[in-house]
């Protein structure tokens, strides 16, 4: 794919070795890094920050100049370097980051050999025909990226010829896995052979994955998978179930094996329609008991194509006063408005599983998030938005391995210059001040997409700005997630790390607060507090003040979505939910709302509120973590979006 390599200059690599990093958060963004993004050098030695600037930048820098090599466009050496210099160092102080998938990813052997699956966060595929979705899903999701789908099946299915025995040999590689999926739904779909599965060339668990990363889990996830698939297909042609419902338990089977089998981070969004009650029911587990198992893998929200669906609204908000779903996406805002007011036509239908971005079948979408509180002036900020969309952009320049993908993003050019610390922002500067701000980095971001599209020969993109959730990426830089408050103002955070793992030992000697997971064997949960700082805590901000800023970012700065969950008192906002969606539905493009959490809801809750007496407490007793020491790790991530704001467990 990748032929050209381009090296930062030596000068820039000596001078960001020689500053310190400051991570968010009392050590919790910094234990994040070294967990989840830090890699394996070539040398066999471990990235601290530095090294993984280098590799993103180096790796981005590499993309653009060999895109201009083979379409003989000309480059300016000394003019990249001084860009890249810029970029380099702001990204060091986290100004703007590349999101997770490129933060662990750019700049690697897989990403120039194999293409740029792996740096996108999201995509979407149709299910007319399951065949092609699940292969095409199974794929994406093994890459790290989360996926969309609708639940619009064709239906065709016939059991396989009992009598006629057909054995694959599954090869031990990814597309091995996908493969082996897609040759099973093709024996329903055309009743041919009856297929079994000969596992024996899979590598066992706990074997190293070179290249992409990793350990692997040896077969038993795939194995369940064929078990499972078989089930569905079975029941649907004997008439047990229908289409909605083998179309989602196939999908949510598909991410659960990927999840099993120690791919990064597997996510996916259900969109269904708000008159199928097979749909709208996929996460009662009364109703569906046997889902749960695998229905925690998505999200569902409901599509609003036309003004009639709006009559649904009703029967929308008690399911959401009940389980938290589904979520609603307004497909006529989606494909008329760029930001919300400003006509632009856009043929997306589906979108990713946090619904920031809209997207058509096989499309990818690549983010990147610029933290305006972490700039020290708008100026700062608006030269740091130029940095996101160059690599933005720069990422829609490299072909996937997939040529369905590559027909539609090479069209759409689809990118989204996200924001962090939202929240923080306008409990800083207030709304008006906020809002003339967002006007004016659209602008900036517009242009110089335009720019960059000119100069490399290809159409500008089609979209270019959303608020995503945020997880890991916005702990590292120490700010709010997305455009959401902080669930706590003051809270233990708490990460679970694997006990054979490296990062371990280190957290462990460093007398870092821990028990152990009571929920998973092997598992220890070390323990940080942290302070949101100034930035009004969820509760403190009503529902419908959070509407109020979803529609405002939805008009002033984000042509893609928004991805939000509205937080409701129960107590007192509940009987409220249809009123706010009905109000604002008609003026956004997607949302979700949740019940805020008690503090102490479960047990070992990933985040847990305290109180300023704990917090100072908890603080005196956090040591200066010694990393020189931490080696011999690929990163890692939760396997599920698993941040407040986009949660799928």
């Amino acid at each position: 794919m990748i032929k050209s390599r381009w090296i930062l200059n030596k000068k820039t690599q000596n001078e960001l070795k020689k500053l310190t990093p400051k991570f968010g958060f009392n050590g919790f963004g910094e234990a994040t890094y070294y967990r989840t993004y830090s890699r394996r050098k070539d040398d066999g030695m471990q990235e601290h920050w530095a090294d993984t600037i280098i590799r993103v930048i180096q790796g981005v820098m590499s993309i653009r100049k060999d895109h201009y090599d083979k379409n003989i466009l000309p480059w300016d050496e000394d003019e990249m370097q001084a860009l890249a210099t810029k970029m380099a160092i702001s990204m060091f102080e986290m100004k703007w980051l590349p999101p997770g998938r490129g933060l662990w990813a750019m700049g690697t052997d897989f990403v120039y050999k194999n293409g740029a699956s792996a740096l996108n966060n999201c995509g979407a595929v149709d299910v007319n025909d399951l065949t092609t979705a699940a292969d095409w899903a199974m794929d994406m999701l093994m890459c790290g990226v989360g996926v969309g789908y609708n639940s619009d099946w064709n239906g065709d299915a016939k059991l396989p010829n009992p009598n006629e025995i057909e054995t694959f040999i599954i090869p031990d590689s990814r597309e091995g896995w996908v493969l082996s999926v897609k040759k099973l739904l093709q024996s329903y779909a055309n009743g041919s052979k009856t297929l079994k599965f000969d596992y024996s060339q899979i590598r066992p668990a706990g074997a190293i994955i070179k290249g992409f990363g990793g350990t692997s889990s040896g077969s038993e996830p795939l194995e369940i998978l064929h078990d499972r698939i078989r089930k569905y297909m079975s029941d649907y042609c004997n008439g047990l179930k229908g289409k909605t419902r083998t179309v989602s338990d196939t999908m949510n089977a598909i991410g659960a094996c990927v999840v099993a089998g120690n791919v990064r981070r597997s996510a996916l969004i259900n969109l269904g329609s708000p008159n199928d009650n097979d749909f709208l029911d996929l996460k009662d587990y009364e109703k569906n008991p046997d889902r749960a198992d695998i229905g925690w893998l998505s999200k569902n929200t409901a599509i609003l194509k036309s003004t009639e669906d709006f009559e649904y609204l009703p029967a929308i908000a008690e399911r959401i006063r009940n389980n938290g779903e589904p979520g609603i996406m307004n497909l006529i805002n989606v494909q008329k408005y760029g930001r919300y007011g400003k006509e632009a036509n856009d043929k997306a239908w589906l979108a990713n599983p946090c619904s920031e971005i809209p997207l058509e079948s096989f499309e990818l979408c690549n983010l990147a998030e610029v933290f305006p509180t972490n700039c020290k002036d708008d100026e700062e900020f608006y030269e740091v938005l130029k940095y996101a969309t160059f690599y933005t952009s720069t990422v829609s320049l490299l072909p996937t391995h997939r040529p369905e993908t590559n027909a539609v993003v090479f069209r759409n050019r689809r990118i989204g210059i996200s924001l962090s610390g939202v929240a923080d922002l306008l409990d800083d500067i207030g709304s008006t001040q906020m809002t003339k701000r967002l006007r004016n980095g659209y602008k900036i971001v517009k242009e110089e997409n335009k720019r960059l599209a000119q100069e490399a020969g290809i159409p500008p993109a089609i979209r270019i700005t959303t608020v995503k959730p945020s997880g890991t990426i916005s702990q590292l830089a120490g700010v709010s997630s997305g455009m959401h408050f902080p669930t706590f103002k003051y809270a233990i955070r708490r990460i679970r790390v694997g006990q054979t793992t490296p990062i371990y030992n280190v957290l462990k000697n460093a007398g870092i607060p821990n028990e152990e997971d009571k929920y998973s064997k092997g598992t220890t949960i070390f323990e940080f507090p942290i302070d949101q700082g100034k930035t009004r805590k969820a509760t403190e901000v009503s529902a419908w003040e959070q509407f109020s800023l979803l529609a405002m970012l939805q008009r002033e700065w984000s042509d893609n979505m928004v991805s939000c969950s509205i937080y409701f008192n129960k107590e007192t906002e509940a009987n409220q939910i249809e009123q706010m969606l009905a109000q604002f539905a008609p003026i956004i493009k997607s949302v979700s709302m949740l019940p805020h959490s008690e503090d102490g809801a479960y047990e070992q809750m990933p985040y847990e509120g305290i109180t300023k007496e704990k917090y100072d407490e908890l603080l005196a007793k956090i040591p200066v973590i010694d990393w020189s020491n931490f080696g011999d790790s690929d990163g890692m991530e939760e396997q599920f979006c698993s941040n407040g704001n986009c949660e799928i467990n």
